[in-house]
């Protein structure tokens, strides 16, 4: 029980993916603010900022629906919280990974942007439910090349839906991303990555320019930190899985450090390169070149490419 509330709570859980999130997160406001000439936060920044808003009056809006309001950032922080943990244990011990562990992160995954969703229709603020529809067409966008990225990574480890077997599978015979169906399905993965993190730009959800934060409009104090902590992590947990899918051939220590950093990298990249698309924009977007590139990829799967 002790190694399970360990596990779950401190590391590769809770409080792991958080530090590591935060910091990343630190990483990006620092390379962007110096894009801008600016000098940026201090490594702590982020941290400050999650005890402070801790502290903060929780504030329900008129009219809202308080248990659903309230509940929702926590049950998005809580789905994050448990794919990072499945994740971890598979990379230290694959073997202990349990079957269909696959599909499990992959519903767990969508959790997040349901709670935001969920939570920002629950505060009945026009500029919030804006937000909280253009987040509900970003999934539907995102989520179908997501998926065959996914396929093309099953039918490449022989069928399987388990991350220690898909992890022992590249172990073995290299990693999925030396191959054409792997490449591919890699690139409209990284799309996709960026969408699921919210970033730019696919943060039309939020939009402060736009919608003044959007879909979390609304929220102030632990529900806010809550949302702020979602985020963190999942921006250790989603490159942890795309190593994990695609990279996974000699993850050492260093080789997973030097791979999430360039995961990373490209994640400042694009965030700092590109401006904010329009809802349908970027419908249009997933649709079609991510879409394709994942179809191509399932395709060229199947016949061993």
């Amino acid at each position: 029980m002790i190694k399970v509330l360990f596990n779950y709570l401190i590391f590769p859980g809770f409080l792991f993916s958080a530090c590591i999130g935060l910091l990343a997160g630190w990483v990006d406001r620092k390379v962007s603010a110096r894009i801008q000439w600016r000098v940026g936060p201090p490594w702590y920044q982020n941290f400050i900022d999650i005890v402070k808003l801790s502290g903060k009056e929780i504030i329900v809006p008129q009219g809202a629906s308080k248990m659903t309001f309230l509940s929702a950032p926590f049950l998005g922080l809580l789905s994050a919280t448990l794919v990072a943990t499945i994740l971890g244990i598979t990379v230290r011990l694959p073997l202990e990974s349990f079957a269909g562990d696959l599909i499990v992160v992959l519903y767990l995954l969508i959790i997040p942007a349901i709670s935001i969703i969920v939570g920002a229709s629950a505060s009945r603020n026009p500029l919030a439910s804006v937000g909280a529809s253009r987040e509900m067409k970003l999934v539907l966008g995102y989520e179908l090349p997501f998926i065959l990225s996914i396929i093309t990574v099953i039918v490449k480890s022989g069928g399987s839906i388990q991350l220690g077997s898909i992890l022992n599978h590249q172990i073995n015979f290299g990693s999925n991303l030396v191959s054409w169906s792997g490449a591919l399905a890699f690139i409209a993965t990284i799309f996709c990555m960026q969408a699921k993190l919210g970033l730019v730009p696919f943060d039309m959800s939020e939009a402060e320019q736009e919608l003044m934060a959007g879909s979390c409009i609304e929220y102030s104090g632990l529900p806010l930190a809550a949302i702020k902590l979602t985020k963190s992590v999942l921006l250790y947990t989603i490159p942890l899985l795309l190593i994990v899918l695609f990279w996974g051939s000699g993850l050492t220590v260093l080789a997973l450090i030097g791979k999430y950093i360039a995961l990373l990298v490209i994640i400042i990249l694009m965030k700092n390169t590109n401006p904010r698309l329009r809802i349908d924009q970027a419908l249009r977007f997933f649709w079609r070149i991510p879409t394709i590139l994942g179809a191509i990829a399932v395709i060229l799967a199947i016949f061993g490419k």
